[in-house]
């Protein structure tokens, strides 16, 4: 009888210690997948940092009653010591709410070290976050932070400021710059949410040339446009990298390479959208030899659906965007374009077809992207193209 009694005990206080514990289901609402390391190149030297805080905000698709941080050293090859990590709800100006900051634990400690090529991800932490709100993530690293693991392309402020700032109201001192650190992923439990949409893809997926700190994303957009109609059951995780390939290692793994932990691991995956591609076929005007056929393309999407279809998760492809007056068009890589999105579209080869390149295209000169959504480099849209690409989505494919 007493073992009973000092059973019962143990559970309840365990229970009354680490609540969101028993919180579920889990579902990536936000992020930004690992890519490198920071690297110098002509008129941007790499910065000498030790003893920082980087501060990023970053606005979550679906809301809930607790979340966790999902943090990386996944492309560095020495363990990196972490000081300390807050998290709050963002006010307007990107500063934690008053009341809202909380600290972050990992395995119980607040002053992990992540080892080398590893992620890290955090104890829940019992915050109510709404849909379509921002979090601002405070990470202090006590030792040297030059060669943090990186993604490159954040379209967002980072503040990086000396010293340990994590549960400052307001930064002192630093700069700013437009990477994200260490920092890669964002889960939500207790909301209505149960399952993800992942956007796999490259610069166009990541928001290149988007207006910085505005979520002019398109998978942001879609975040907004399924919260707008109702449909809370689905979180958006943007899994694009800025100059990612299909078949080979540049900006990133290769995505048939980066598959397992940018796709299959995320929390709560039910839908993949695939716009990539694009990268791969550029390289038939500069590196002809090395130029993969419209076949290999097409195989590798093969691949994609496969492995996504294993683990119950539904595939839409996208088809690739005109690009015609871009720095890497050719007429064979036109060619290219034209078959794969011709397999793209055919019946049966994914689960369903987001003809972006129709929604973007200019009426009379379809090889080209319409004058109204081209950023001027005629390969990514601006914000209004982001917004075309989104709402031709049909929401339905949700439910």
């Amino acid at each position: 009888m007493r073992l009973k009694s000092a059973l019962c005990l143990l559970a309840a206080s365990l229970a009354l210690a680490s609540p969101a514990w028993s919180a579920g289901p889990w579902v990536r609402t936000w992020e930004a997948p690992p890519v490198e390391i920071p690297t110098a190149w002509p008129g941007h030297p790499i910065i000498p940092m030790s003893d920082v805080t980087f501060r990023m905000v970053a606005r979550v698709s679906a809301g809930g009653q607790s979340l966790r941080l999902r943090l990386s050293n996944e492309m560095t090859d020495a363990p990196l010591m972490i000081g300390a990590v807050h998290v709050a709800l963002a006010g307007p100006d990107g500063a934690p709410q008053p009341g809202t900051d909380r600290i972050v634990t990992f395995a119980g400690q607040a002053a992990p070290t992540i080892p080398a090529f590893a992620p890290l991800e955090s104890d829940p932490v019992a915050l109510t976050v709404p849909p379509l709100s921002k979090l601002v993530v405070s990470i202090h690293v006590p030792g040297e932070a030059t060669r943090v693991t990186i993604h490159s392309l954040g379209v967002s402020t980072t503040q990086i400021v000396p010293g340990d700032q994590t549960g400052a109201a307001a930064l002192t001192g630093g700069r700013k710059a437009y990477e994200r650190y260490i920092f890669s992923g964002i889960d939500v439990s207790g909301g209505p949410a149960t399952g993800t949409i992942v956007t796999l893809g490259d610069s166009i997926t990541d928001g290149a040339v988007s207006s910085n700190d505005q979520n002019r994303r398109w998978p942001d957009i879609l975040a907004e446009r399924l919260s707008h109609a109702g449909v809370t059951r689905f979180a958006v995780a943007n899994a694009g990298i800025s100059g990612n390939r299909l078949l080979l290692t540049g900006a990133g793994p290769a995505a048939l390479a980066r598959f397992d932990r940018d796709v299959l691991s995320v929390p709560g995956v039910r839908y993949l959208v695939v716009l990539e591609g694009v990268n791969d076929i550029g390289a038939a005007k500069y590196s002809p030899a090395s130029a993969p056929r419209s076949e290999d393309v097409i195989a590798a999407y093969r691949q994609i659906v496969a492995r996504a279809h294993v683990h119950g998760i539904k595939v839409y492809g996208a088809t690739i965007l005109p690009y015609k007056g871009a720095g890497y068009w050719s007429e064979a890589g036109e060619a290219i374009r034209q078959t794969v999105n011709r397999w793209t579209r055919a019946p049966g080869n994914f689960d369903a077809v987001i003809d972006l390149d129709r929604a973007t295209a200019d009426k009379t000169n379809p090889l080209t992207m319409a004058a109204a959504y081209d950023s001027g480099d005629h390969l990514h849209p601006k914000d209004s193209g982001y917004k075309a690409m989104a709402e031709a989505i049909d929401l339905k494919l949700f439910r």
